[in-house]
């Protein structure tokens, strides 16, 4: 998938000490849920995993920017499921590479494919409300909030809410019903 600013890409084993830094920085465990520290051996064992989003339900892309073909993030897909058309997507832009429209251009690549290749109906994401950034570049790039889970994500502060967003397929009849 190929953009004018960023390209987004599989996962190759070169990735491998990036990935180790960014999943084992404790500033991003709060919105990933982790709670513990990723080993090399462990990430290296999920980059020579099959990459198949209908067989693993998942997909992680690595954000390459296109003129200096540096990684400078990844996309997450998580939670596809074929049935129901949807699937989840969530972002990480290194903090050297933010403000710059990778992490717009990536979050349109990202559902673009989703739309046309998986066949989704829907992209959703989860943002905790003390994240306006976050909020105001997925509603840039379609996603309009559609749910608050109240004290949802525990913090070093305490409690935050969560929103939910949605982007619907544009092109397909939206069946929803007005409950």
């Amino acid at each position: 998938m190929v953009g004018k600013k960023v390209t987004l890409r599989a996962l190759e084993p070169s990735d491998l000490p990036l990935l180790y830094e960014w999943e084992n920085a404790p500033a991003n465990w709060v919105v990933s849920g982790t709670t513990t520290p990723f080993s090399q051996h462990t990430l290296q064992q999920y980059i020579d995993s099959p990459q198949d989003l209908f067989l693993q339900r998942q997909l992680r892309l690595m954000v390459v920017e296109n003129e200096s073909r540096r990684a400078v993030g990844t996309v997450d897909i998580f939670d596809f499921d074929p049935a129901n058309q949807r699937a989840g997507l969530g972002i990480l832009i290194a903090a050297d590479a933010r403000r710059r429209g990778y992490g717009l251009e990536s979050i349109r690549l990202a559902t673009d494919y989703l739309f046309t290749f998986a066949h989704v109906h829907q992209v959703y994401c989860n943002i905790m409300t003390d994240n306006p950034i976050s909020i105001g570049l997925f509603q840039k790039a379609g996603f309009e909030v559609c749910g608050r889970k109240r004290d949802w994500i525990r913090t070093a502060d305490g409690f935050c809410d969560e929103l939910m967003l949605q982007h619907l397929h544009p092109d397909r009849n939206n069946q929803s019903s007005n409950i």
